[in-house]
C-alpha cells in the first residue's frame, strides 16, 4: 500500500516502501537505543522497535532498571493501515534529522513508566562489517548494522520518581539494522531452544568525549575468532577518521562472584587498527544493567519477537534483580554499563557478553547460560 515514505526519493524496488526485497519472515528491521546516567552509572534505559514486513507486525520494549529493579513495557500491533509508522500505543519513535536528532516518548500507561526524550548525536555513524551466513544451503542471516553515539535530553519518570535528563549527565548509543536475521530462542517455555557451539561474544559502545569505540568479536576459543567487527569514530564536529577500523584484538575477562549469573567485573582488551596502531581498552562494570529478555530478546513466556499478538497487544511487569526467579528468567543477554579507560582518558558506555558452554576459558561462569 502506499505510505507518506513512497512520496521520498529512495526507492530500490518497483513496488511501495512498505515492501521488502525478500518474502523471508526473518526479514526484520529494528532501532535500538540505550542511555544511561554519568558518571555513576546506576540508571539504564533501553528501547527497541521491530518492523517485520512479511508478517504483518510491527513490535517494540521500553525499559529502565533502577535501585535494583528493572521495569519493563512491550507492545505489538499489525501493520497493515499504518505499515510504517514506528509507534505502537504510548510508545512512538521520531527521526527528526537523519544521523542527528531523535525523539522517543513513551507514554503514561501501565507500567510505570513514561519519558520524553531527544537523542542528539554526537559522533559519526558506523556500519558493521556485513552479517552473512548459511545453513543446509538457506541462506539464515543477510544482515547490515549501523551504530551511533549521542546524548540524551529531557525527563523520564519511573514509578512516580521523575528523573532529568541532562546532555551532561545522560551518554548514548543506538543502532539500525535490517535485513534477514537469526532468529534466537532461549524461551525454555516455547521449545525448541537453539542450541549454540561453544563461543564468547563481547558487543561494545564506549564514547569518550573526543571518540567513540564501537566492538563486536565472538570467539570460538581465545584468538580463533570467527566474527570481528569495530572501529573508533570521531565526534560530529571534525571530519571522519581514516584507517581507525579495528583489525584485532585479544581480550582478558575477570568475572563477579554472582551465584546468579554470568556477570562480567572487568576487561582488558588489546585493539589492533587498520593504521597499524594499537589501543588499551580497560572496562570497569558498573551497577546498572537491563536485561535484553524484557524486550523479548531470545522470547518470553510464549512470545518472540515478531510473533502476531493482534490489532495492540501490551504487557508489562517488572523484576527484582536480586530474586533468584527473576534472574532465571532474565538469563546474560544484557545492556551492562560500563566505565572505559583509553590512552588516559575516562568514557561510558554499554557492554553485551557471553560465554557459551565448553568455551575453553572462564569456565567459572559456564554453568549459567550465555544468551
Amino acid at each position: 500500500m502506499i505510505s507518506a515514505q513512497d512520496d521520498l526519493f529512495g526507492h530500490q524496488l518497483p513496488t511501495t516502501f512498505d515492501h521488502v526485497s525478500s518474502s523471508d519472515p526473518a526479514w526484520v528491521e529494528r532501532y535500538w537505543y540505550c542511555g544511561h546516567r554519568v558518571p555513576d552509572g546506576d540508571v539504564v534505559l533501553d528501547l527497541g522497535f521491530g518492523l517485520y514486513p512479511n508478517r504483518n507486525v510491527m513490535d517494540c520494549f521500553a525499559g529502565v532498571t533502577c535501585e535494583g529493579v528493572q521495569t519493563n513495557f512491550r507492545g505489538s500491533r499489525r501493520l497493515r493501515g499504518n505499515p510504517l509508522a514506528t509507534q505502537v500505543g504510548p510508545l512512538s519513535v521520531q527521526v527528526l534529522e537523519g544521523l542527528r536528532r531523535h525523539r522517543l516518548v513513551l507514554e503514561p500507561n501501565e507500567s510505570g513508566l513514561a519519558f520524553d526524550l531527544e537523542f542528539e548525536a554526537s559522533t559519526h555513524p558506523h556500519e558493521e562489517e556485513p552479517h552473512f551466513r548459511r545453513r543446509n544451503g538457506r541462506v539464515t542471516e543477510d544482515m547490515v548494522r549501523m551504530g551511533q553515539f549521542g546524548r540524551l535530553r529531557g525527563w523520564l519518570d519511573v514509578r512516580g520518581r521523575r528523573i532529568e535528563v541532562t546532555p551532561q549527565s545522560w551518554w548514548a548509543q543506538r543502532d539500525h539494522s535490517w535485513g534477514i536475521r537469526v532468529e534466537m530462542r532461549t524461551d525454555e517455555t516455547s521449545p525448541p531452544v537453539m542450541q549454540y557451539p561453544p563461543f564468547l561474544f563481547m558487543w561494545g559502545q564506549l564514547q569518550f568525549e573526543d571518540c567513540g569505540i564501537h566492538l563486536y568479536l565472538q570467539e570460538r576459543a581465545p584468538g580463533q575468532t570467527f566474527y570481528l567487527s569495530g572501529e573508533i569514530v570521531s565526534p560530529l564536529s571534525e571530519p571522519p577518521r581514516k584507517r581507525s577500523r579495528i583489525t584485532g584484538f585479544s581480550q582478558q575477562m575477570t568475572w563477579a562472584d554472582d551465584p546468579l549469573g554470568q556477570s562480567l567485573q572487568a576487561a582488558r582488551l588489546e585493539l589492533a587498527l587498520e593504521d597499524g596502531s594499537t589501543r588499551s581498552l580497560e572496562l570497569d562494570m558498573m551497577p546498572a544493567r537491563y536485561f535484553l529478555k524484557g524486550g523479548l530478546y531470545g522470547g518470553l513466556n510464549g512470545w518472540a519477537h515478531g510473533d502476531d499478538r493482534g490489532p495492540l497487544h501490551i504487557a508489562c511487569d517488572q523484576w527484582r534483580l536480586d530474586d533468584p526467579q527473576a534472574r532465571r528468567l532474565a538469563r546474560t543477554l544484557s545492556d551492562h554499563v560500563a566505565r572505559a579507560r583509553m590512552d588516559g582518558k575516562t568514557g561510558w558506555g554499554i557492554v553485551e557478553y557471553g560465554v557459551g558452554k565448553g568455551y575453553p576459558a572462564y569456565e567459572q561462569v559456564q554453568a549459567h547460560p550465555a544468551i
